[in-house]
């Protein structure tokens, strides 16, 4: 994929020395000297990438930064803020002004453009390339040139590095799907490149080919130890080499990332010192190799900074002016979101009481101040090493806790889900038991109560001289009792009966069942005078039987408690203006308390004395229990002397239309 950079700078040397790096890297260039050319320039294009100078003929550059954060349109375009003064405080001010980045002159191109590349795969991490790209690390103009011709013509993008350090600069930058590289480089060797590349957490798995010039014994053992993928001498053929590298990448498939930073990528160094001329020093060999270092001359500005921008590595003066390097380095170790990062202490006070002092303030490295610097440098790159691996530990052991929570927390619901099966399967069997149970307790007592019945009314009607007044009274309530009983087991087995029985659903009209229930109760009841509405029709779906024996229920209800009322009024009706639709038995009968609402649906429960109603209490458990075999629900609305109302859903239906009114007959 191809980017585009703008580059915003007065000096002709600094615009051609960065188009060229950018050039170089792939990216297309466009080049202004002063900020009108910048905003013409961004009128008409899109860049990806801008190297803003701070300092221009013709104003400030945050200026534009700012125009630039403010614009919905250029709101993903990566900045760089490029500027000789290299003061933190002016650091600071790009920073909270929208940059993300700040380099200071003199300046490192390589840094730029590895930084710029890095930023930009942060900003498109679900890009993946098209065709995947080879990296070939080989000092022979020759050999590269035959490499690529051939990697070309295999469908393979290309990247060239002539030393084995630039190569893993390359490879952090570029993120290649596979390496290719000599044994033998200037610098450091082709087996050196590969351990370097397995000790990055980012590029470890990056497969390697090995390529090497010399037939002595032992070369592919050593080349495998160095934790190349394959070895294939130079003398092959080129399409031996291919299908080597067509291998490894089948081995080794395309992975989308795992976000990781190269330790070989672009790093950030903060160097924090009172003395200009040794943070100059120092800042000039940390740039001479790759990294961006940033000068801060005392320990408040250095927090301020950090408080604004991360960086890879510190390194810190002991004994400075205002805070000193104690007090800065156990304020940087107290913050979270800076205290891994990699801190070293640098002073020219000998002994070791200073430094167990420095590292107890939370030092992770501790450094006599001296003019040769290779050890520093040779510290730094390891404390950013070791920072990364204990980073890759660090993810490594989240994603292993985070797959024993997944099984654990798919061991409990497994186990949930069986306990569950077993929570219910224990209570269908107990319901099973108790429903049968109850049917052949009510069956069994019938016999018995028919004999009760039939005896006591033969006593009655065929030796009623024989008895007295009293004595009649007697039987006559044993007869009545035991009707009772009858009707109350015939209830129980009716309830057991709906609790087992299977469900047929089909369409059903309410209004046309209520009329046919209505007419039986006045069949029963001919010297009543009701009033009776009912929906002309009230379409639904259910158990014709079952829907048949819960409006019986609530009509013969409504029936019953309507029996003391002047002008007895019933309606049947229901509301289609709600989902599911609401269906509705109305009387304005006696009532009764809403206080006592809770007992209506439970058996044997009962509001009114039986001397003034009579019933068994099962009734309206019946018609709760047809409500929900059909999973709907129903509720009661009531005051007493004001009637009552009771509506009922049954999932999945649909309602009826107007009302037809059938006048009270006797």
């Amino acid at each position: 994929m191809s980017y585009c950079a703008l580059v915003v700078d007065d000096s002709l040397t600094v615009r051609m020395d960065l188009a060229e790096a950018l050039r170089s890297a792939g990216f297309e260039s466009l080049l202004a000297a002063t900020l009108a050319e910048a905003r013409v320039l961004l009128e008409r294009e899109l860049p990806d990438v801008l190297v803003l100078d701070v300092l221009l003929p013709d104003g400030d550059g945050i200026d534009l930064l700012r125009e630039i954060r403010a614009s919905a349109r250029l709101v993903g375009t990566i900045v760089f803020l490029l500027s000789s003064e290299v003061e933190v405080h002016d650091r600071v001010r790009g920073l909270r002004s929208g940059a993300d980045e700040y380099v200071g002159k003199p300046y490192d191109a390589g840094y730029i453009v590895a930084k710029a590349r890095e930023l930009l795969r942060r900003r498109s991490t679900n890009h993946s390339p098209q065709r995947p790209s080879v990296l070939v690390i080989d000092d022979s103009a020759t050999s590269r040139a035959l490499l690529s011709r051939a990697l070309d013509g295999a469908s393979y993008d290309v990247l060239e590095a002539v030393t084995g350090e630039e190569g893993l600069r390359v490879a952090a930058d570029r993120r290649p799907s596979a390496i290719i590289v000599d044994g033998v480089l200037p610098g450091i060797d082709g087996p050196t490149v590969i351990r370097r590349l397995r000790l990055d957490e980012a590029l470890r798995g990056t497969p390697c080919l090995l390529l090497t010039a010399s037939d002595t014994p032992g070369g592919e053992l050593r080349a495998l130890e160095a934790g190349a993928d394959a070895f294939v001498r130079k003398d092959d053929e080129l399409d031996v080499i291919l299908a080597r590298l067509g291998a490894m990448l089948r081995n080794h498939p395309v992975a989308s990332g795992t976000g990781a930073v190269s330790a070989l990528g672009p790093c950030t160094i903060l160097a924090v010192d009172d003395s200009p001329t040794y943070l100059h020093e120092v800042g000039e060999v940390l740039r001479r190799e790759g990294y961006d270092v940033v000068l801060a001359p005392s320990g408040e500005q250095a927090l301020e900074l950090l408080s604004l921008q991360c960086v890879d590595c510190i390194l810190l003066d002991l004994v400075m002016p205002g805070i000193g390097g104690h007090e800065t380095c156990r304020r940087i170790k107290a913050a979270p979101a800076m205290r891994d990062i990699p801190l070293i202490l640098l002073t020219s006070l000998e002994g070791r009481s200073a430094m167990l002092e420095g590292l107890g303030a939370g030092a992770d490295d501790f450094i006599p101040k001296s003019s040769e610097f290779e050890v520093l440098v040779a510290r730094v790159r390891a404390q950013i090493r070791r920072r990364q691996f204990e980073a890759e530990n660090r993810r490594f052991r989240e994603e292993l806790l985070k797959s024993e929570l997944t099984a654990t927390e798919a061991r409990a619901a497994k186990e949930l889900a069986e306990a569950r099966a077993a929570y219910v399967d224990e209570l269908r069997r107990k319901n099973d038991e108790l429903e049968a149970f109850s049917y052949s307790v009510s069956h069994d007592l019938r016999a018995p109560l028919r004999a009760i019945s039939s005896f006591t009314k033969i006593i009655l009607e065929d030796c009623s001289d024989a008895l007295d007044e009293a004595g009649r009274g007697h039987l006559e309530r044993v007869r009545k009792a035991a009707e009772r009983m009858a009707e109350l087991i015939d209830d129980l087995l009716e309830l057991s009966r709906i609790g087992r029985a299977g469900l047929a659903r089909q369409p059903i009209d309410l209004g046309a069942i209520a009329r046919q229930i209505v007419d039986d109760l006045r069949g029963r009841d001919p010297e009543r005078a009701v009033d009776v509405e009912i929906c002309a029709e009230i379409h639904t779906e259910g158990d014709r039987k079952l829907v048949r024996i819960l409006l019986e229920n609530l009509l013969g209800n409504a029936w019953k408690f309507t029996s003391r009322v002047a002008r007895a009024r019933i309606e049947v009706g229901a509301r289609v203006d709600t989902e599911p639709a609401t269906y509705f038995v109305r009387d304005n009968g006696v009532g009764f308390d809403m206080s006592h609402a809770s007992k209506l649906f439970r058996p044997f429960q009962r509001l009114h004395d039986e001397r003034e109603f009579t019933g068994t209490g099962i009734g309206l458990a019946t018609v709760q229990r047809i409500i929900e075999r059909h999973s709907g629900r129903i509720w009661a609305e009531s005051e007493p002397g004001q009637g009552a109302t009771f509506s009922f859903t049954l999932a999945g239906v649909t309602g009826g239309e107007e009302l037809e009114v059938t006048n009270a007959q006797r």
